[in-house]
Order: C-alpha cells, then sequence, then structure tokens
C-alpha cells in the first residue's frame, strides 16, 4: 500500500513542479514581449529622428 501512495504523491509533486514552471515560462515570455514592443518602438522612434536629422542636412546642403 505504501508503494502506490508513493507514486501517486510523486506524480502529484511533478505534476505541480511543472506547472510551477509553466507558469514561469508564461511570464517570462510575457516579459520578453513586452521589451520587444519597447524596442520596436525606440527603433521606430530612432527611425524618424534619424530621417528627420537626414532631411535637416540635405537642405543644409543644398542651400551651399
Amino acid at each position: 500500500m505504501f508503494w502506490p501512495m508513493f507514486a501517486i504523491a510523486v506524480g502529484f509533486a511533478g505534476i505541480a513542479v511543472l506547472g510551477v514552471l509553466a507558469v514561469r515560462v508564461f511570464l517570462e515570455a510575457e516579459r520578453l514581449g513586452r521589451q520587444v514592443s519597447d524596442s520596436a518602438r525606440r527603433i521606430s522612434r530612432a527611425a524618424e529622428d534619424l530621417e528627420s536629422a537626414a532631411v535637416t542636412t540635405a537642405g543644409s546642403v543644398d542651400a551651399l
């Protein structure tokens, strides 16, 4: 009777550990998604700044 109860307890513990790891993976994936989104916004803003600087520079070169 001990071994079947032990096997059930170990199985439950294994499922609990997998559940905890799944939650951690989900939270890290959400965090990574937020970081990617933030990076994309920053890259977009930098590209707009670069385009604006290029237009300004082109205008000053034409003035020469």
